[in-house]
């Protein structure tokens, strides 16, 4: 297998995990059917979850294209599969001035690490999220060269 091969089957497989995934995470009782949450704050989540599951089927779909313009259909689907993780950070960046948090009572608990001997805490959701902007990143770089 070839690196544009391989590029093409790892950037299909974080997209296809991206809208599985997100799909998975959110429309079950930590967060759709949360009975806890209030009724627009569910239709959100699920907004963008099945914006994000669609937005991953167009993705494979430009990283599959033949045409004259593949190599641009991989750097767009590149692209699209970084803008919600880039939201994620977005969000996460500006949650003080709306009030928002990483965990919910309900929801999954952070992991704990030992780190130099403390018990640390760490959210999921952005340690997942910085590793598929990282992937993405090495696999546009893996593309191009």
């Amino acid at each position: 297998m070839d690196r544009l091969q391989l590029a093409r089957v790892a950037l299909s497989t974080l997209c296809v995990l991206q809208g599985l995934a997100t799909m998975a995470i959110h429309c079950n009782r930590t967060h759709a059917t949360n009975p806890l949450w209030p009724g627009h704050a569910r239709f959100h989540v699920v907004w963008q979850s099945a914006t994000v599951a669609m937005m991953s089927v167009v993705e494979v779909a430009l990283v599959w294209s033949r045409s004259p313009w593949q190599r641009e259909g991989f750097y767009l689907a590149t692209l699209l599969a970084a803008l919600s993780p880039l939201g994620f950070m977005a969000a996460f960046a500006s949650r003080r001035m709306f009030g928002g948090t990483l965990l919910d009572p309900n929801g999954v608990p952070p992991m704990r690490v030992k780190i130099r001997g403390a018990v640390r805490s760490v959210d999921l959701n952005f340690v997942v999220v910085t590793t598929a902007l990282i992937a993405l990143v090495a696999l546009a770089a893996i593309y191009s060269s």
